[in-house]
């Protein structure tokens, strides 16, 4: 699997879920287990790479604005949640998380933002498919830290200055 595969999986599976990402999971481990397990694999590896090129400080304060707070495990689903948002909105985020305010058609704290069955698609699907776990994708280990410098994710004085677009947006 390629990427343009990989984002048009994310693309058609959140299209036809109508953008809830828990019925996207859903049928993202219907479409992957019609595929073979070294395509699912090949899957697992596209979203564990833009999952850990996602552990941002930036990103963690926008989605802190996003979500109005965001804790480690918060974030962590936010990442996948943006992944099946789709290619122009993860890049778009990862170049400019304040970007993400034009990105954004809308956003519902209540529920959007969180896409963990995302994050566990791929894994469900491979162990449906060979009854074994997800082999180790050969990929290195997310760093301790995210990247970039660190600042206070729960100071909102912090969060308006840093993202004036998406506070103005979504937080006033």
């Amino acid at each position: 699997m390629d990427e343009t595969e990989f984002w048009e999986l994310i693309d058609t599976t959140r299209e036809d879920a109508e953008g809830d990402a828990e019925d996207q999971a859903d049928l993202l481990v219907e479409r992957l287990m019609q595929l073979d397990p070294d395509s699912v694999v090949d899957f697992a590896r596209h979203f564990e790479s833009r999952y850990n090129r996602s552990y941002l400080w930036d990103l963690w304060g926008a989605a802190a604005v996003l979500l109005n707070g965001a804790s480690d495990d918060v974030f962590d689903y936010f990442r996948c949640w943006l992944i099946g948002q789709g290619r122009e909105v993860f890049e778009g985020a990862i170049h400019d998380p304040d970007h993400l305010a034009e990105l954004l058609d809308d956003f519902d704290d209540e529920v959007d933002g969180d896409g963990e069955g995302l994050g566990f698609a791929a894994d469900e699907a491979y162990e449906q498919l060979t009854g074994a776990e997800t082999p180790d994708l050969g990929l290195a280990p997310l760093p301790s830290e995210p990247l970039g410098t660190p600042f206070d994710v729960d100071d909102d004085a912090v969060l308006a200055a840093r993202f004036p677009g998406l506070w103005a947006r979504f937080r006033e």
